[in-house]
């Protein structure tokens, strides 16, 4: 069985803008000597790990909807620069883009079952061209 999680991307108000911070980080840390490896910390670990790691994916919201996705490759543990244990999210660098889906403001992650999750949208179609209460709007009369 599969699990995703959904996180508040903060911070970020465009999904190019998410796209150009990850590219710069992983170009920093290149820099820096360090093998490229996109990762997201969070406090805790999640406890359904096997079932993210059965396919699993990372959905941001932005700006009050779902937004993209980015598939989860592992779950590892880290250590932040005060020496605390941390869980860090093994992402992939491919930005999946979703159909839009309205989602509240909350602090950390939350488990988002499939059936739950937003679809991909097609190919070289982008949600984002259309402002967001419209878009929410023309979903619900289900012409998005």
């Amino acid at each position: 069985m599969i699990v995703n999680l959904l996180k508040m991307c903060v911070g970020i108000n465009e999904i190019d803008e998410l796209a150009r911070w990850q590219r710069e980080r992983l170009r920093r840390m290149k820099a820096a000597g360090q093998k490229p490896k996109l990762r997201h910390v969070t406090r805790h670990t999640p406890k359904r790990r096997d079932e993210i790691l059965a396919g699993g994916s990372l959905y941001w919201i932005i700006r009050g909807f779902v937004r993209v996705r980015q598939r989860i490759f592992a779950i590892e543990t880290v250590e932040n620069d005060k020496g605390e244990k941390k869980c860090g999210l093994v992402l992939d660098r491919k930005l999946v883009r979703t159909e839009l889906q309205p989602r509240r403001p909350h602090q950390g992650w939350r488990y988002l079952e499939v059936e739950d999750a937003p679809r991909d949208l097609p190919k070289g179609v982008k949600a984002d061209d259309i402002p967001p209460a419209l878009a929410a709007e023309l979903k619900d009369l289900g012409l998005l």
